[in-house]
């Protein structure tokens, strides 16, 4: 197996377990579903679905909605979230590099914290890019590098072994400048909206023990040091804790984050 298709094999099974954090990415969705303007009788896709928590949204207010993500046991979970929302949601398991959808296909093009984490930003965002029509929406949250899992997330990046040759850092992705670059001349009327999501934890060891079991860039770097060299592992969560401290105050930690929408243009 090539280093590419090793690592999203890898990311693949390492957010099997992202299951309990949707409680938190589900008042996020409705903030992303009205900042890409989604209305009745759009084609709708989610692009790294997770859960479901935006496609069902989205379909709650009348879109006809395909959500597309690589881990299985995620689709699994979305299609019960469905159910139990009594809406139609077009399920498929699927690589965002890769979208096995035409040219043109969607009136609206959304993902939540999903996207960033494709290896090759160029490549998925061309993608996202190529199955939206002319002048329809597209809408992501991303999260800012300067804030909480910006930061913790270059912490676990240096801690981690590195990435493929041509993988860009998702944090990246939370970067106005970077956005504006990597979406270019293929889009117009950029608009960015901040927004913050409070996460309950009882002390920070809570918080960072709950990330430890569910975000899955964190599970895979705990096992390999858990394995390897307690000593840097017992580092890494002291530097992780020292990070969060500042954003932890009445059982909450502040999690802020980006939203980004702009219109593709005809040449896009």
């Amino acid at each position: 197996m090539d280093p590419l298709a090793q690592f999203k094999e890898s990311q693949k099974q390492s957010w099997v377990h992202f299951v309990p954090f949707e409680v938190l990415t589900t008042p996020a969705a409705a903030l992303l579903v009205k900042h890409g303007g989604i209305t009745l009788g759009m084609k709708v896709l989610d692009v790294a679905c997770g859960t479901g928590v935006v496609a069902i949204t989205a379909a709650r207010v009348g879109a006809a909605v395909t959500a597309l993500d690589l881990t299985p046991q995620l689709l699994e979970r979305a299609k019960e979230n469905a159910r139990l929302a009594q809406v139609r949601v077009e399920w498929r398991e699927g690589d965002v590099e890769q979208l096995p959808f035409a040219d043109g296909e969607f009136d609206a093009v959304l993902s939540q914290f999903g996207h960033i984490f494709a290896p090759r930003s160029e490549v998925a965002i061309a993608e996202m890019l190529r199955v939206l029509k002319p002048g329809g929406p597209i809408a992501f949250s991303t999260w800012p590098p300067e804030f909480l899992v910006g930061q913790t997330g270059a912490l676990a990046a240096r801690y981690a072994p590195p990435p493929p040759p041509g993988a860009s850092p998702p944090m990246l992705w939370g970067d106005p400048k970077v956005i504006e670059q990597r979406l270019g001349s293929s889009v117009r009327n950029i608009r960015f909206q901040r927004a913050t999501m409070l996460v309950p934890a009882l002390s920070l060891a809570h918080f960072r023990t709950n990330v430890e079991r569910a975000a899955g860039p964190v599970i895979r770097l705990i096992e390999m040091l858990a394995a390897t060299d307690p000593a840097r592992l017992a580092s890494f969560r002291q530097e992780f804790d020292a990070i969060v401290a500042p954003y932890f105050a009445d059982n909450l930690v502040r999690q802020d984050y980006l939203m980004t929408s702009a219109q593709k243009t005809a040449i896009g």
